[in-house]
């Protein structure tokens, strides 16, 4: 016996929860290395192998939680180990381009406030994006807006 009523009341409700699900799935988290540098292993132990010392404030991409321990992917791409207690809430994100022009507004036309190269942290100042452009402060404290398409981290 089949109940066409009844699937086809549930569909919307099975759709919408697969799209909550799916998008939970995608939002992404980032955290920085805290305020003395990171060993990064290849394994989820202090006894695995030293892949890399991550610098203080290095932004990455939290892959995967557990325990004591976080799956972390890099600028690079790369994914290592990480004790999670090495890492910070604090955000920062890593200039991905020669020369990214810093401006005083969300804005192409904007003043330049200055340029950052390949490799430079900035500050996130927060974690919304406006326009394509997210606001960033140097650490000499200068500060301004930067396209997001320009660094990694955000």
């Amino acid at each position: 016996m089949r109940f066409p009523r009844l699937s086809l009341c549930l569909s919307p409700f099975i759709a919408g929860a697969f799209l909550l699900v799916s998008q939970a799935a995608n939002a992404l988290e980032y955290k920085a290395v805290g305020a003395n540098p990171a060993i990064l292993y290849d394994a989820p132990s202090a006894k695995g192998k030293k892949l890399f010392i991550a610098p203080r404030g290095m932004p990455v991409e939290i892959v995967l939680s557990y325990g004591e321990w976080a799956k972390v992917r890099d600028a690079s791409g790369g994914l290592a180990w990480v004790e999670a207690k090495a890492l910070v809430a604090k955000r920062n994100v890593v200039v991905q381009v020669a020369n990214a022009k810093v401006r005083a507004n969300a804005d192409d036309g904007g003043f330049i406030n200055f340029t950052a190269d390949k490799g430079v942290l900035l500050e996130l100042q927060s974690d919304q994006a406006v326009n394509g452009w997210l606001k960033v402060k140097h650490k000499d404290g200068q500060t301004g807006f930067v396209k997001a398409t320009e660094v990694w981290g955000e």
